[in-house]
């Protein structure tokens, strides 16, 4: 009886290859934005996914501003924050979030589906987020894409 042997192969920093990808927001919806988005941050696309190790691409997310939300989202949906001290409770809508920081909220999402952990900190990093349709980025030479 012959037994195939098959090894397990794990992505390490010597052998993963990080791309420049640009997303374009404009009339995306938030939610379904961000998870494609993070499923890129973190690698889940390839081939060679390795839960552990940072292998995703750096996304850079364009026109942030123009994002959409369904429904009654921007004004009856509401993000809560404690300060730490007693009485603490923070909140704010979508559009007072879009108002301070029109990059916040397509942030906010993604952050919120990466792991909470170092590795999630670090994936993070590879996210670029700009307002409007001009990035610094032009020297990696990213390819767009469209989600």
């Amino acid at each position: 009886m012959e037994i195939s042997s098959y090894k397990t192969v794990f992505a390490n920093d010597n052998t993963v290859t990080k791309d420049w990808l640009v997303v374009d927001a404009e009339n995306k919806v938030l939610g379904r934005l961000a998870s494609e988005v993070a499923k890129i941050i973190r690698g889940k696309n390839k081939p060679n996914f390795t839960p552990h190790v940072d292998c995703g691409d750096n996304v850079i997310v364009i026109n942030a501003e123009k994002v959409k939300l369904t429904g009654k989202k921007w004004t009856d949906k509401v993000y809560v924050r404690h300060t730490g001290y007693p009485g603490g409770q923070r909140f704010r809508t979508p559009l007072q979030v879009k108002q301070k920081n029109p990059r916040g909220l397509v942030e906010m999402a993604v952050k919120g589906m990466l792991p909470k952990n170092r590795l999630g900190s670090a994936l993070f990093r590879n996210l670029y987020v700009y307002a409007g349709p001009e990035h610094p980025h032009q020297a990696q030479q990213p390819k767009e894409i469209n989600l």
